[in-house]
């Protein structure tokens, strides 16, 4: 049986020398491990250890100097011969530098095809190239001095990056923020005439006469809150996305709050024949937190239980509280959630289902969204110091096994006043 050849793991960003090399030393029996960067030929050298390393001195990310320093740190590269690929001759300035981070060796660009196997045999050897010693200290001052000026480049170039991020971020926000602006208005003017219309005489006994018309300014009704609640969406989660929000505080509460948000739906409920358990005793009239956004909270918790659950189907809604704690859930006999899912139900924008079948109901049997409600839910519970979480048995459309949200609220919102990072 012939002896197996040694592995060797080449790092080059140029493909044409990668491709070179390769088939070079594949020829000669090697066994090839190829990177185009840096770090990823640290990683390829961390886990398979080969038993020699030609690396390219100039690389996009790392210099070769650089990876060979990083691994001579490591004992278990203590030994393995590390040789480097370039253009620039014996006695450069980078050729002492090489041998100052630990290279063993150097071959010159433009390769010799027909000698490179040879040289690797020479180096897997033991073999390595003379330098002056007494170069050494200097050499190495040359290389810290190298090392500290490429970090402080990298340094630069992270903090420009993150500027640039900054504004694109504010620029976004601001995108966000005006854009909802100008969407309010002529929303509201819409709604306006709708209320009008509704209000005046002469079309309530057209109405009589004709009740699709009634069907049809249901239907506008319902479309322009729809948007409404969609601009709302969109601004909250634009000020979740930049990791601040503002809490205001007041005395909340939460059983009105929820009894508001069923009534938000009712003709939901009524329609699709759901059947809801509540009883606003069980919840606080005195907590202190963010009206407005919990109201939020209730309503997304309420059309994503309505949305899942089938016609005929239940919603429990339940909780107890104390001096410093309110315990709730919602719990429905819906589909259900798989095991996986619920890892995800609360990033942004994701539903579950396909959005090739998308519906933009958000009361309807699976009906859909922008899948933004949930992670906005999530944000506004912590902000309040709260937690929100979901439990489920699993998928089952069949069997419906349901999903039951369970949030805690603090009774007293001690961020009142702050920006809160959420």
């Amino acid at each position: 049986m012939s002896e197996q050849k040694p592995t060797i793991l080449y790092i080059e960003d140029d493909p044409a020398s990668r491709r070179l090399i390769e088939r070079a030393l594949s020829f000669a029996g090697y066994t090839i491990l190829l990177a185009e960067r840096g770090l990823q030929g640290l990683d390829l050298a961390r886990r398979h250890h080969p038993d020699l390393i030609l690396t390219d001195i100039n690389l996009p990310d790392l210099s070769g100097q650089e990876i060979a320093s990083t691994l001579r740190r490591d004992q278990s590269f203590s030994s393995t011969p590390i040789v480097a690929l370039t253009a620039q001759g014996h006695g450069s300035l980078e050729w002492e530098m090489a041998f100052a981070a630990g290279i063993n060796g150097y071959i010159t660009k433009p390769i010799d095809i027909e000698a490179i196997a040879g040289q690797v045999e020479h180096y897997l050897k033991g073999g390595k190239d003379q330098f002056d010693a007494a170069k050494l200290p200097g050499a190495q001052e040359k290389f810290t001095q190298e090392v500290v000026s490429r970090l402080e480049k990298r340094i630069r170039d992270l903090e420009k990056a993150n500027e640039d991020l900054v504004q694109l971020d504010k620029m976004k926000d601001s995108f966000i923020q005006i854009t909802a602006h100008e969407l309010r208005t002529p929303l509201t003017l819409v709604f306006g005439y709708t209320r009008l219309l509704e209000d005046n005489l002469q079309l309530q006994a057209l109405i009589l006469r004709e009740p699709e018309l009634e069907m049809l300014l249901e239907g506008l009704n319902e479309s322009v809150a729809r948007l409404q609640g969609l601009i709302e969406e969109i601004v909250v989660i634009s000020r979740l996305m930049t990791n601040r929000i503002e809490l205001s505080s007041s005395q909340v509460n939460i059983g009105g709050l929820l009894r508001k948000a069923l009534r938000t739906y009712q003709k939901a409920i009524n329609d699709r024949g759901l059947t809801i358990h509540f009883d606003a005793a069980q919840f606080p009239t005195e907590l202190r937190g963010d009206h407005d956004l919990l109201y939020l909270v209730f309503a997304n918790l309420t059309s994503n239980a309505i949305k899942y659950t089938p016609d005929g189907g239940e919603i429990f809604i339940s909780g107890h509280f104390d001096a410093e704690t309110l315990r709730m859930s919602l719990r429905d006999t819906g589909i259900g959630i798989d095991k996986a899912e619920q890892k995800l139900v609360f990033d942004r924008f994701h539903t579950t289902h396909n959005v090739m079948q998308h519906s933009t109901s958000k009361t309807a049997y699976m009906g859909g969204g922008l899948g933004l409600g949930l992670s906005i839910s999530k944000g506004i519970i912590d902000a309040h110091g709260g937690q929100l979480w979901v439990e489920s048995a699993g998928y089952d459309p069949q069997r419906r096994l349901g999903s039951t949200f369970h949030i805690t609220l603090p009774m007293v919102l001690s961020n009142v006043g702050q920006k809160v990072v959420v």
